[in-house]
């Protein structure tokens, strides 16, 4: 059975659904119950005995430079395309960190440690139960939980995917190559990194379905949300 081995953080992103809080804060960084986004994140990852964790940064870049400071392990990969591309550039140039691997965003809450734990069978995404109209992936599974088909178009039943991705080296070989593939040779910029093996190349890779409970993972995506959050978590985080 694979191990985790390390961790690859997205944190580039301009966070527009966040202005004007973001204009001077990149979004991980914004403070959720007196703690940014992202410490909760590695917060979690060091729980889970993930020490060895690449953080992947762009927009107001020098503020996470305090990081591996606070965070033995943590280092930080600069992403010189986050102004122009979509987030297949944050991992494109975190590809060569790809190994036994968990992937997941800076800019949200693990308010359940357990499910970055260390030990996983097959590489696959988190997801909740959904049945009811959502703007988010919905992945629809087999008896076994491998993953048949995804779509986005807001009107389906099934599971919903999170930011949160374990890969084996196998899988992270693979993944490694088509997004060279894509990136450099196609020049196709301007999808997410899950495109790659979700739609681009769906059928190189046998994905599963890591169940976990709705309130397992808190995303924030408006300063209304983010003040409700804050009221009901205050304290939590610390």
């Amino acid at each position: 059975m694979p191990k985790i081995d390390n961790a690859i953080i997205m944190a580039a992103g301009f966070g527009t659904r966040m202005r004007p809080l973001t204009y001077k804060t990149p979004k991980p960084l914004v403070e959720v119950g007196g703690k940014p986004m992202i410490e909760s994140v590695i917060d979690a990852l060091h729980k889970n005995g993930i020490n060895d964790i690449s953080v992947v940064v762009g927009y107001l870049a020098a503020q996470f430079d305090y990081l591996p400071q606070k965070f033995p392990g943590v280092q930080l990969i600069n992403n010189p395309y986050y102004d122009r591309y979509n987030n297949i550039s944050s991992l494109y140039v975190a590809r060569d960190h790809l190994h036994n691997t968990v992937i997941l965003d800076g800019d949200q809450l693990i308010m359940n440690p357990a499910i970055l734990g260390r030990d996983f069978t097959h590489s696959g995404y988190a997801g909740s139960p959904i049945n009811s109209w959502s703007d988010e992936w919905i992945m629809h599974v087999d008896e076994h939980n491998v993953v048949a088909s995804c779509n986005r178009d807001g009107n389906d039943h099934g599971w919903r995917l999170y930011s949160l991705s374990k890969w084996t080296a196998a899988d992270s070989s693979k993944l490694k190559q088509y997004l060279i593939q894509e990136f450099e040779d196609q020049q196709n910029r301007d999808i997410y990194w899950d495109d790659v093996a979700m739609f681009k190349h769906f059928t190189d890779f046998t994905l599963t379905m890591m169940p976990i409970n709705p309130g397992d993972i808190v995303e924030v995506d408006s300063i209304e949300q983010l003040a409700a959050i804050n009221q009901r978590l205050k304290g939590r985080l610390n």
